[in-house]
């Protein structure tokens, strides 16, 4: 068991990089980012929430729905200056029952800027109870290496790649995670 005063010390570093990032000038993109420390992981994270990408759809795939993403940074323990990994997920709310990606449709590769770096197939994760009708809602998660979150976080364009089909993220998105990216203490 930890000594209490490691864990005050702990918390207080937390408390004060906090107190850092907000006394920042606040970036307007529209998302909102949490950071919290996980007891049961013994690990702090920092998400942006789901963030709506497009509901125009992908080019020669999914065209009537809408897309989002929601990205979680997994520090290990207290601290907020070392990521471990990086959890990406990708929601598609389609209007059509018949627009789900099978299996073999979702390897994830990244284009950032003019460099495609290929990540590897997503997992659908089971939906979850709701009252809302999202009976069709699907959510594709990947495991995606923090350098290769800080490449998409310097990129100027950023495309995500489902399958055959793809998705730019908007200039909103981008600064949502470099927001997200600028929380941690020190660059790796």
């Amino acid at each position: 068991m930890r000594h209490p005063k490691t864990i005050f010390v702990s918390m207080a570093i937390i408390i004060v990089a906090a107190l850092t990032v907000s006394s920042q000038k606040p970036v307007d993109h529209g998302g909102k980012i949490e950071t919290k420390y996980d007891g049961f992981t013994y690990e702090t994270v920092m998400r942006l929430h789901k963030m709506k990408v497009t509901c125009s759809g992908f080019k020669d795939y999914f065209k009537d729905g809408c897309i989002s993403i929601d990205v979680t940074l997994h520090c290990p323990g207290t601290q907020v200056n070392y990521v471990r990994s990086v959890t990406l997920q990708v929601i598609f709310d389609p209007k059509n029952w018949d627009q789900s990606h099978n299996i073999d449709q979702r390897d994830l590769s990244v284009v950032a800027d003019t460099e495609t770096l290929r990540i590897g197939r997503m997992r659908l994760l089971p939906k979850r109870d709701s009252f809302k009708n999202d009976a069709w809602t699907e959510t594709l998660e990947a495991t995606v290496p923090y350098k290769v979150f800080k490449k998409m976080v310097r990129s100027q364009s950023v495309e995500l790649q489902v399958g055959s089909s793809s998705f730019e993220l908007r200039d909103k998105n981008i600064a949502a995670l470099r927001d997200l990216d600028n929380r941690i203490l020190r660059s790796q």
